[in-house]
């Protein structure tokens, strides 16, 4: 599990309590232990550690991976949830990366093929990328992926990096099908931004959230134990399809109970799909073996 704070950790507590050996990866090792705590007193039973990991950080995401690799023989399900959303300048990763391209897509992009051999090694394993609603306003700018050339837009870039998100869930699984790995991937989304950290916490000192959200996300949105539900879903439930995508039944998909989610018409481009999966081949340096 990546990120350990709102979904993410909605989603390790609904694991461990239901007997999972659950990694929690997260970058901020405070938060790490904060929430391995909280889970520990609610589940006394819980199996569950903290692993640092930076997916803005390449070679973070390297000794993560080997290290699990020195750990694990297997790894039944990845659940690729970590993300941030919209800095209020652009900011770069480690790498040289665009911040929310290279944490939401490239980051998990990088870590799920390294985490590959212990994926295949399960026997049936399951990928579950995050996407958002905002994919559905999403474009994948293969002429600026990085968003450098222009005026820069957090919204329509963290749209970008959420459709890139789905279109690698959805390409992941053609690769598993068509060279028999025997992993499943699936795409899930929370509905309306859950009541989370995610834009609070945007990277930019000083960020003031807006009142106007503020009085939104208390009217509208559902608390992050209901938006993990179409993850833990696609995660764990035998019903979930290879290649499905999952978010809540109601309100145009913003809050509810796990549903199939309408695929935007931009993540079923297969061309695309297969075009940035290479293009995140040659920025990572990952291929999938």
């Amino acid at each position: 599990m990546t990120g350990a704070g709102g979904l993410g950790f909605e989603d390790a507590l609904e694991l461990a309590r239901a007997g999972a050996d659950v990694i929690l990866a997260s970058r901020n090792p405070d938060k790490g232990a904060i929430s391995v705590d909280r889970i520990r007193r609610e589940v006394p039973s819980a199996k569950i550690r903290f692993e640092a990991l930076d997916l803005a950080d390449l070679n973070s995401i390297d000794g993560f991976a080997k290290r699990l690799s020195g750990q694990l023989s297997r790894l039944d399900i990845l659940i690729n949830n970590a993300g941030v959303m919209r800095p209020v300048r652009r900011m770069e990763t480690a790498d040289g990366f665009e911040l929310q391209l290279g944490t939401n897509h490239l980051g998990h992009f990088a870590l799920t093929g390294k985490l590959m051999p212990l994926l295949k090694a399960s026997g049936g394993s399951r990928v579950v990328t995050l996407s958002s609603v905002a994919a559905r306003q999403g474009a994948i700018d293969f002429d600026d992926l990085q968003a450098s050339h222009k005026a820069y837009d957090s919204m329509a870039v963290y749209a970008q990096s959420k459709l890139a998100c789905l279109m690698f869930a959805l390409e992941l699984q053609r690769h598993s099908t068509a060279l028999g790995w025997g992993v499943t991937s699936l795409g899930a989304h929370p509905g309306a931004l859950s009541s989370t950290e995610l834009l609070d916490n945007a990277p930019g000192a000083g960020r003031r959230v807006p009142l106007v959200y503020r009085i939104f996300r208390a009217v509208m949105m559902q608390p992050p134990s209901q938006g993990a539900l179409p993850t833990l879903y696609a995660a764990t439930d035998p019903r979930a399809m290879p290649g499905g995508y999952y978010g809540p039944n109601g309100l145009a998909e913003t809050r509810g109970h796990p549903a199939e989610a309408r695929i935007p018409p931009a993540a079923l481009d297969v061309d695309a799909a297969a075009r940035l999966w290479a293009a995140s081949e040659e920025l990572t340096g990952v291929r999938f073996l």
